[in-house]
């Protein structure tokens, strides 16, 4: 586990955007019953690919569509609540960063981590955007 005080600025970054961090599987089970669209961010340290996941994921959500909640779980930290996030996103295997799109608590778009490294943010707010425009 990292300790909080490496990971605070991290999550800072999506809470102050909007996103609610989840840190339990309860928590993540309640999120994705509402009805609705849900963006759920599987935060991370890595610099190669979340240094780009977070602002992606922030300036896709500067459109007029928009998903409806907006939900972090942090790698590496909230394991509890990350196990249960992966879960929902079945087949896709687990990668961190990741984000992943929900209608009603059905997957219907995700971005793995090999669609995230090496993209510039606005390649992959670009991506989530596409995703909205569909889905929300």
């Amino acid at each position: 586990m990292y300790p909080e005080e490496m990971v605070k600025p991290m999550r800072a970054e999506l809470s102050e955007a909007g996103f609610q961090d989840l840190y339990s599987a309860e928590a993540v089970e309640n999120a994705l019953a509402q009805k609705g669209t849900t963006l759920v961010v599987v935060n991370s340290v890595c610099g190669c690919a979340a240094r780009n996941a977070r602002p992606g994921a922030k300036m896709s959500l500067e459109g007029a569509k928009k998903p409806d909640h907006l939900v972090a779980v942090f790698a590496g930290v909230d394991r509890e609540a990350v196990d249960a996030a992966r879960q929902h996103m079945f087949p896709f295997p687990p990668s961190s960063p990741s984000i992943a799109l929900f209608k009603d608590g059905e997957l219907v778009h995700m971005l793995e981590r090999h669609h995230i490294e090496g993209r510039p943010a606005e390649v992959i707010a670009e991506n989530l955007a596409d995703a909205y425009n569909e889905f929300c």
